[in-house]
């Protein structure tokens, strides 16, 4: 089960998603249709990081990995300030 996984991880299919995720929020702020402190872009923005972040952990790139961790941080904690607001 584990090992179909961390398969399932390390497969192109979930770095696709990832990206797709990232590039979609960031395409769609940029458009004014979502807000960057909005929760849609800010999960979208988190999914798509931690989606990343487990693949190039998987596969070794370190310099990847560390770029979608504190992307997948700064996301978090955006989520986290907003649901402190309310």
């Amino acid at each position: 089960m584990i090992e179909s996984i961390i398969d399932f991880a390390n497969s192109e299919g979930v770095a696709y998603l990832g990206m797709t995720l990232i590039l979609s929020a960031f395409l769609l702020e940029t458009r004014d249709f979502l807000n960057s402190k909005s929760p849609t872009y800010l999960w979208m923005m988190a999914g798509g990081a931690a989606l990343l972040a487990i693949r190039a952990y998987l596969i070794d790139e370190w310099a990847f990995f560390i770029l979608e961790a504190v992307w997948f941080l700064a996301a978090v904690m955006g989520l986290w300030a907003l649901s402190n607001r309310n």
